[in-house]
């Protein structure tokens, strides 16, 4: 009995160990992923691994989209790292940060064009946000690093309308 409860344990273990996949998206991944016609509200950051600002800003984030997930608040984090970062050096750096909210690989390399989809404005710089409400029409580009303050207002905007 004890080998049996030894073996189960052990599968679990390792079926608990096991990487969650990082899927590789193109920008139109992207817009489509927040341009669906739902009752939810979709934030969707741009960041990379080796990004301060943009790290600086994923807790507050993920605690603040928690805390509105009865307005189903979804958070996205679009990875801008290098090629050689995927997934292995991404996954790795979501696991020892504690990220939690759904990761995804921009696999793009003209910024001129993937900028230019999510706002004609965005100039590339990073963190970069985009909080969008379709079912409302509610959509606004933040090119900035935010304060969790700053951050929860503009949120609660999204909602409200």
């Amino acid at each position: 009995m004890k080998k049996l409860s030894l073996l189960f344990f052990t599968v679990l273990l390792s079926l608990a160990a096991k990487p969650q996949k990082m899927a590789s998206w193109k920008i139109k991944d992207v817009v489509n992923y927040y341009s669906k016609k739902t009752d939810s509200i979709y934030v969707v950051s741009f960041w990379a691994t080796f990004c301060r600002p943009c790290n600086a800003e994923i807790p507050f984030m993920q605690d603040i989209t928690k805390k509105y997930a009865d307005k189903k608040v979804k958070l996205l984090l679009v990875s801008l790292d290098l090629p050689g970062y995927y997934p292995a050096k991404i996954k790795s750096f979501a696991k020892r940060t504690g990220i939690t909210a759904e990761v995804v690989w921009l696999n793009e390399t003209d910024a001129d064009y993937f900028c230019n989809m999510i706002d004609k404005n965005w100039g590339g710089s990073i963190p970069a946000t985009i909080i969008v409400n379709a079912a409302t029409g509610y959509k606004k580009f933040f090119e900035q690093e935010f304060k969790p303050e700053e951050f929860e207002a503009e949120l609660k905007m999204a909602i409200d309308r």
